[in-house]
This record gives C-alpha cells, structure tokens and sequence, in this order.
C-alpha cells in the first residue's frame, strides 16, 4: 500500500493511493496514519479493504508527512562509502547516529526555508525507515519485522552548521523545513529488496546524486538492531539511512542551496518530492 496524508499543514487527513495512482480518502476507516496504525496487524486489516468503496479525492491537494505524530527522527552519517569518501571522511566502523528535530519535518514538496545566516545549505536523498512495532534490542535477523514501510527523505543539512560550530551534528540538521518525508509510506510488503532501490536527486534539473542502496556501509536491518541496542524505537519514528555521493559539500567547487533553486528527488518505488528553496520569512 501507498498511505498518504493530504490537506493543509496541521489539517492533514488520512489516505491512501490505489493502483491506478489516484487519491482515496481513508478517514471514514482511520482517524489518522500514526504509530497505532502501523503495526501488521493494523495495516492488514487496511489492505483488506476494497479501496473502491473509498471516496476519491478531487483536485491536486497538498501532501503531507505520511505519518502523523512522530516521536523521533533519526539520522545515519555517511552510510554510503562514496560518499565518506567525496568529503574526507573515513568509513565508519560504527554507524554515526544523529537526531532531527521534530519540528523540521516537512511535506514532500513544501518549500525549503533557509535558515536565517545560512551559507551553506546543502540536500542529501535518504531512505527513510519507518517503525511499525516498538523495538529493543532486535536482532539482525529479525530487524526488518519491526519495520512498517520505507519513503523518500531529504535530509537537508546547513554545513556551516553542522561542522563549524562545535562537535554537534544536530545544529545543522534540525532547522525548520529541513524535513520533507513523503510523499508515500510504502508498506514493507511492496519493496523487495530495501537493499536494491535506486536514488536520485537533481538541482535545477541537474543531476546531483546517483545511488543505490546496495552500496550501504550497514544495512537497514543492521541499522534498526543497532539503534534498538541504544534506544527504544517506538511505531512511528523515522530512520533516514544515509546519503549516496553527489552532496554539494563534497563538490569541487562546493556548491550550496541559495533562493530560486528547484530540487527534485526520488526512490525507485518510493515516489518522488520536489522543493522550491526560499529565503528566511522575516
């Protein structure tokens, strides 16, 4: 299934997207796609139903983070060698585990804001994770079971933030809009492979960013156990999983985000999101 979240900013009402692409309503069934809604039991009982007998929705509405209510939103650093590679840094032997404020979440084609001072703002395509059933100390083995589905995000980082301004990843990687999720939660049962999903990303209709999953440092699967050791997961938190090369950081010459940009990124059965970059509201 493709469940979506559509409406204004805060009014988001629950859907999904049925084989022919269009939009359903879903909030006559749930109330809302949130962390209750994504267990497997809970999404069995949603793909039982006969997407026909739900309302279509008219027009092009706004699309929204696909899950509501999410309680963490987790970063992994450098998780394609590539990429450690194209800005000096070492693989890592351990994944570099960072938070994203809650409050830069953002719908899949909502504008990017630059944050007021930034210089260097830079995009990196992500797989995201998405819990389904609350995790502790979950083997490897068993990892991808806790799993709901997977969506595209741009892990949008301010560089100056992130690297020059102490030891702290979290600065730069937090600021408002730098967020976007969606457009879809893909269920687990439609990818697979998670380890086979081409990625991309262009800047003003210039390809940026080519990748594959494949090339991951750590799996998805050893990711999820790894955090499960350090932290509980919970149904609903997001996992973004890494950026393949292509980064403006790692450019020569460095190339950032500035006003007027376009960005266009997707994952091959993902969907795709795109963002017009905008100045600080004043």
């Amino acid at each position: 299934m493709k469940l979506v979240r559509y409406g204004r900013p805060g009014k988001e009402k629950p859907g999904l997207f049925d084989e022919f692409g269009r939009l359903r309503d879903l909030s006559g069934v749930v109330a809302d796609i949130d962390g209750s809604m994504l267990s497997d039991r809970a999404l069995k009982k949603i793909a039982k139903i006969d997407y026909t007998t739900l309302p279509l929705v008219r027009g092009n509405p706004r699309i929204g983070v696909p899950i509501a209510k999410v309680g963490k939103f987790i970063g992994i650093g450098m998780n394609y060698a590539d990429h450690a590679a194209e800005i000096g840094a070492p693989i890592p032997t351990e994944p570099p585990v960072f938070m994203k404020a809650i409050t830069c979440l953002n719908g899949p084609d909502d504008a990017i804001m630059l944050p007021k001072g930034s210089k260097k703002t830079d995009w990196e395509v992500e797989l995201g994770v998405v819990i389904g059933t609350r995790a502790q100390y979950v083997s490897e083995e068993d990892a991808l079971s806790f799993v709901a589905g997977y969506c595209v995000v741009n892990d949008v980082s301010e560089r100056a933030f992130q690297m020059e301004m102490g030891s702290q990843w979290d600065k730069g990687k937090g600021c408002d809009t730098f967020g976007p999720v969606g457009p879809w939660l893909v269920t687990r049962d439609e990818v697979l492979d998670v380890q086979d999903l081409d990625l991309y990303l262009e800047v003003n209709g210039k390809r940026m960013q080519t990748g594959n999953t494949s090339t991951m440092v750590f799996t998805v699967a050893q990711i999820v156990s790894y955090l499960s050791r350090f932290m509980t997961l919970e149904p609903g938190d997001i996992i973004c999983t890494g950026t393949p090369p292509g980064v403006g950081l790692g450019r020569k010459p460095q190339k950032f985000l500035k006003k007027g940009d376009t960005l266009r990124l997707g994952i091959a059965g993902l969907g795709e999101q795109q963002q017009d970059v905008i100045g600080y509201a004043v």
